[in-house]
């Protein structure tokens, strides 16, 4: 729920004033509250209010998954509140933080956590940002196979207020680390307190390699069905685990990575809040595709000067160019996006390309079809003659079917050879098949009208 305007300009009023009366202000508004008031000020703001906060208050703030820019806010304190902030929060929450600092603020702020915080963060952050490693926590629950169900309940709740999950436990070899299942909290409440563990818990529980990419990690907690996933490294030795709620986070940031990049805008160009982003750095993060695009598009006036005759001849025929080309570059749209939306959720397999090819083919000639007799009714209603009319409805048919096919083919190309299908956005497939469709618009029109 966002802050009432009052209650922000009483506290930008005190935060202009002293620090005084500040933690009043926020004692008894609900921490996702206080979390969205932060994200509505200024980084300096926010950071003062943190500093005015009571540490378990802050820390309670700061673990807020509607918070934003808890990065950038933290490079704002001092650096012994920072520390104390994040040893607070959990590990992967911790690890998250310090990824999104800056390299100098992280050199100045490590070396002021205790010294087991601080070897597991290091170890943590070598992890990439966007893998399993990256984003997993390591406080779970550790049950030895030697345990009975009795002494794994007993264990849970002697650590249950150290760890960030205890609703999954895994059954770990002490001498060796290697996972040999996993157990929920509901099987253990459900099993005999006298029964080993090992026969209550799942041998082979799914797993991830810690270097996976975090989307796949994704993938394999939504159709599992799971809490969590346990992440091995190499030797197979248990490094932590990734929770589902890290998941929705990375759902959500991958979501939107994808619509960025089908609209030709960099992902990093909304890394920061809209005002906390300088327009220097927006536009560089726009020029390029846009740039590509105009290039691009400076073929549309190669195909029309190409034609120039025929138009010179037929002037009627530029009438319906917006028309045509419009309607083929939404076409191509549409395929587009469904045929990358099937990719990401494992719909279509690169085995499937003739099959998705020969489908949409089908559907743009159905589909132009359909546009085709209204574009020729279209076309009588502004006067043209019956031929102009037939060839007008003739290109919309040919446009669609091709924009479609066009549309089908590039994705599926792209995650052939390894590329991100998304890159291939919308507006350069509207950019291709402008181009291509004016070609085929003249072609139809110089063997109809004999041009």
């Amino acid at each position: 729920m966002a802050a009432p305007r009052d209650l922000l300009e009483r506290i930008q009023l005190r935060l202009d004033d002293s620090l005084v009366g500040i933690g009043e202000l926020v004692a008894e508004m609900p921490a996702p509250d206080v979390a969205d008031l932060l994200n509505q000020l200024t980084l300096v703001e926010a950071a003062t209010i943190i500093m005015a906060l009571p540490v378990a208050r802050a820390i309670e703030v700061c673990d807020q998954p509607t918070m934003r820019r808890r990065g950038a806010i933290i490079e704002q304190l001092d650096p012994a509140r920072a520390a104390l902030l994040l040893e607070g929060l959990s590990a992967d929450e911790r690890t998250d933080i310090i990824q999104q600092i800056g390299e100098h603020e992280r050199r100045r702020l490590i070396p002021k956590l205790s010294a087991a915080m601080r070897a597991e963060v290091e170890r943590l952050i070598q992890y990439p940002a966007h893998t399993a490693g990256g984003i997993m926590t390591t406080e779970f629950v550790h049950l030895d196979p030697k345990m009975t169900v009795g002494e794994c309940l007993k264990h849970i709740r002697a650590v249950a207020r150290e760890k960030e999950l205890i609703y999954a436990c895994y059954v770990i070899s002490p001498d060796t680390h290697q996972l040999l299942g996993s157990v929920s909290l509901r099987d253990l409440v459900m099993a005999e307190m006298d029964k080993p563990v090992s026969e209550v818990m799942r041998r082979k529980p799914v797993t991830v390699d810690a270097l996976d990419d975090q989307e796949l990690v994704a993938h394999k907690i939504a159709k599992y069905n799971l809490l969590a996933v346990p992440v091995l490294e190499k030797d197979g030795s248990v490094v932590g685990f990734v929770t589902v709620d890290d998941v929705i986070d990375v759902m959500i940031e991958e979501q939107t990575e994808d619509i960025l990049r089908m609209a030709a805008v960099e992902p990093g160009a909304l890394d920061r809040p809209y005002f906390d982003n300088p327009v220097v750095h927006v536009v560089r993060k726009r020029i390029g595709w846009l740039l590509l695009l105009f290039v691009a598009e400076t073929l549309t006036g190669t195909v029309l000067r190409h034609f120039e005759g025929e138009l010179a001849a037929v002037v009627a025929l530029s009438f319906f160019i917006p028309l045509l080309i419009g309607t083929g570059g939404n076409a191509g749209s549409q395929t587009v996006t469904t045929i990358i939306r099937s990719l990401s959720l494992g719909e279509i397999r690169l085995r499937d390309s003739w099959r998705v090819l020969w489908r949409e083919t089908s559907t743009g000639i159905l589909i132009g079809l359909l546009i085709g007799v209204v574009a020729f009714g279209r076309a009588l209603l502004w006067g043209a003659h019956m031929p102009l009319a037939f060839t007008v409805s003739f290109a919309v048919l040919a446009i669609c079917a091709w924009s479609t096919t066009v549309g089908a083919i590039i994705p599926i190309v792209a995650e052939r050879f390894g590329l991100d299908p998304t890159v291939l956005s919308a507006p350069l497939i509207t950019t291709l098949v402008d181009a291509t469709g004016l070609v085929i618009y003249f072609s139809i029109a110089k063997i109809i009208l004999g041009l």
